[in-house]
């Protein structure tokens, strides 16, 4: 059945690049579950294409199965880079394996590390009061436990 899935799934996505896959999971009960996302967004029409064309070929006389696919949420943890890619210059909130948090704002992404910059007041090198200072962190993404997108209402 995985294979099958896998196959049509693939097929699928082929036909849409700007689609990619988070997660496929087929539990006890034939319970299939497709977690998708994409360059510019998932829509319901792009969930229900996926769907149908897994399911076109998929015979339920043969096999009982349920599908279900859907779009990554905004409150899931960012896992590919090319998650990372399409939140450039968007709020990430990240844990790492150090057991520390960084936030800031998604300046450049590659293949092995997201680079966060934000700005944080600090104490003047001489005198009394404060300054604004420009950080930076480039994070590898084997060192990232948790990275989620910082949903911010104006």
């Amino acid at each position: 059945m995985r294979a099958k899935v896998t196959q049509l799934l693939e097929q699928a996505l082929d036909e849409n690049e700007s689609l990619f896959l988070i997660d496929l999971s087929i539990s006890e009960g034939n319970m299939i579950r497709v977690i998708l996302d994409g360059d510019a967004g998932v829509t319901v029409e792009d969930c229900i294409k996926v769907s149908r064309a897994i399911e076109h070929d998929l015979d339920r006389e043969e096999e009982d199965f349920s599908l279900e696919v859907m779009s990554s949420g905004v409150s899931e943890s960012l896992t590919m880079p090319r998650q990372f890619k399409k939140n450039i210059g968007r709020s990430l909130k990240v844990k790492v394996k150090e057991g520390s948090e960084v936030e800031g704002e998604i300046a450049n992404v590659d293949e092995k590390a997201v680079t966060l910059k934000w700005k944080t007041r600090e104490p003047k090198p001489i005198g009394k009061g404060k300054v604004t200072v420009q950080k930076e962190a480039i994070i590898p993404y084997t060192n990232i436990v948790e990275a989620k997108v910082m949903v911010k209402f104006n």
